[in-house]
């Protein structure tokens, strides 16, 4: 039975096991530190899982008894089994799961995408003139500025060349659609709101 869970997984990949959002951005996490800071990060490449798996399937793979045993393997914390130790302690220093913004959110970092990015609404950055920095401050995120809908307003690197130059654009094109959402004309000073609590227009 092992045998045959094992090509199970050879053939149709982990996407067999049980993926949340959680597990996607641990993996995705775990592959931006290996690209940063390589060995002892794991690489975690489909085909560097699938090589592993007795590393970090154990006891789950041993327990299995048909395929759809593999669906209730809890992915996340199986990939838990591969973080290097004592690095491990220094996962959330090096590769936060969330980065608090100016609105006093916590926001989930995207690790999928080379560099990783931060899709924030507009409103909750107000008076933010730098861009985070993760992976001991190596690597600056991309800003992903929403609208007040969740949808892209726009992107960049440089918040402080945003607020100066691209946000009059922005503010242009989206306080009429969002008439009771704050789109003030200094944004460097303006308080940042949170998703729900609209500001004055």
């Amino acid at each position: 039975m092992r045998d045959a869970l094992l090509d199970g997984l050879a053939t149709d990949g982990t996407g067999l096991l049980h993926w949340d959002a959680e597990a996607h951005q641990l993996r995705h996490r775990l592959a931006f530190l290996h690209r940063e800071f390589g060995a002892p990060w794991p690489a975690t490449t489909e085909a560097d899982l699938l090589a592993a798996v007795d590393v970090w399937l154990e006891p789950e793979l041993s327990a299995a008894r048909c395929r759809a045993d593999l669906g209730r393997i809890d992915a996340g914390q199986a990939l838990q089994r591969l973080l290097p130790w004592p690095e491990a302690t220094r996962l959330d220093e090096l590769a936060p799961a969330r980065i608090a913004v100016p609105s006093g959110a916590r926001v989930p970092v995207d690790y999928e995408p080379e560099q990783p990015a931060l899709p924030v609404r507009l409103q909750e950055v107000f008076g933010w003139t730098e861009v985070p920095t993760v992976g001991d401050g190596r690597v600056p995120v991309v800003m992903r500025l929403l609208d007040p809908a969740g949808r892209p307003a726009a992107v960049t690197g440089d918040l402080a060349s945003f607020w100066r130059d691209g946000y009059r654009q922005v503010r242009a094109e989206l306080r009429g659609q969002y008439p009771k959402h704050a789109w003030p004309d200094d944004p460097l000073t303006a308080p940042p709101s949170r998703p729900g609590r609209p500001g004055r227009p």
